[in-house]
């Protein structure tokens, strides 16, 4: 099997993409130098995969599309095998039902994957989540609304909050 990967850069820092043909397997914000992220997917993974650019094409038109307001979910083919098959893709795949613009507390999406109490587990899904951005884990926050982490860069996951609360703001005043 041969990986693949690419860059796309944001206004918060750089997208890197891990692909297994078409599927995207692995994607991350990051502010240091890509090879990092890829260098942690490599020892997930088993394999080093390949620089191959122009292979986040779809991803990084999209990723400019959220990013100017006019996408509110994305539309790419998720490879789950680095999620596992337990509670953390169930907790990651009941994020991606978190409406674009909202928020909501990581013991309800403990509940809405069937472990009411098992909030701390769905931070731990959030922080090793492998397509931070796509699957909008910046969405879940603290049961009292404080914004919590997002990695290492709680700026991000704020700027990211404010963004999609603004985007809907300024289309429903239009």
């Amino acid at each position: 099997m041969t990986y693949t990967w690419d860059a796309v850069p944001t206004p918060v820092g750089l997208v890197v993409a891990v692909f297994d043909g078409s599927a995207l397997v692995s994607v991350h914000l990051t502010e240091t130098d890509p090879l990092w992220e890829i260098e942690r997917v490599s020892r997930l993974l088993f394999e080093t995969p390949v620089h191959e650019p122009g292979a986040a094409h779809e991803l990084a038109r999209q990723v400019d599309e959220y990013f100017a307001g006019t996408r509110r979910s994305f539309d790419l083919n998720l490879d789950w095998r680095l999620t596992g098959s337990g509670f953390t893709r169930a907790a990651l795949q009941a994020i991606t039902e978190i409406p674009y613009g909202e928020t909501i507390s990581y013991g309800a999406i403990a509940g809405l994957a069937g472990r009411p109490r098992a909030a701390r587990a769905v931070g731990s899904a959030c922080r090793t989540s492998p397509f931070s951005l796509v699957v909008p884990v910046h969405r879940v926050v603290r049961s009292d609304g404080s914004v919590g982490e997002y990695g290492s860069t709680p700026d991000i996951k704020k700027f990211l909050i404010d963004l999609e609360r603004q985007t809907l703001e300024a289309a429903s005043a239009a």
